[in-house]
């Protein structure tokens, strides 16, 4: 079990600032569902995380606003039939959802001017096809 999780960069979250809470899964399984908790819930605070530096915290508090409650990030992982498995499972998707948050923003497209060459075969061709529209119009008597 990893003592931290790498989100990018040496930016890491310690274990000690994630909270779990464990809980019956959903879904098939028959009677091993119904005795064990294994779908695990991972909450992470990222309003109040020292491990996040100021600019990456605020990139993800405006990138992941809509999951968050009161700064707070909730991972649900249930898909396993194992505690430990729905765990790592949840410590990996808290890594990419705060790696892709915290990524920058990319760089500005700079457009290109057009070649003067290009825009003259697009223009000929379009009067040529015009051309061979017009043509078809005319009335034979």
């Amino acid at each position: 079990m990893p003592d931290q999780v790498h989100v990018r960069g040496s930016v890491s979250i310690p274990e000690s600032e994630l909270s779990w809470r464990f809980s019956r899964s959903s879904g098939p399984g028959g009677q091993h569902v119904n005795t064990s908790a294994t779908a695990a819930e991972l909450s992470f605070d990222v309003a109040n995380s020292p491990s996040l530096p100021e600019p990456m915290r605020s990139r993800a508090l405006e990138r992941l606003a809509s999951r968050l409650v009161r700064g707070v990030l909730t991972i649900r992982a249930e898909e396993y039939r194992s505690q430990q498995r729905n765990r790592d499972a949840a410590r990996t998707r808290l890594a990419t959802l705060l790696a892709d948050a915290t990524a920058p923003p990319p760089k500005k497209r700079v457009p290109k001017k057009i070649p003067r060459g290009i825009n003259e075969r697009r223009l000929e061709n379009k009067k040529r096809r015009s051309a061979i529209k017009r043509q078809r119009t005319t009335r034979w008597d």
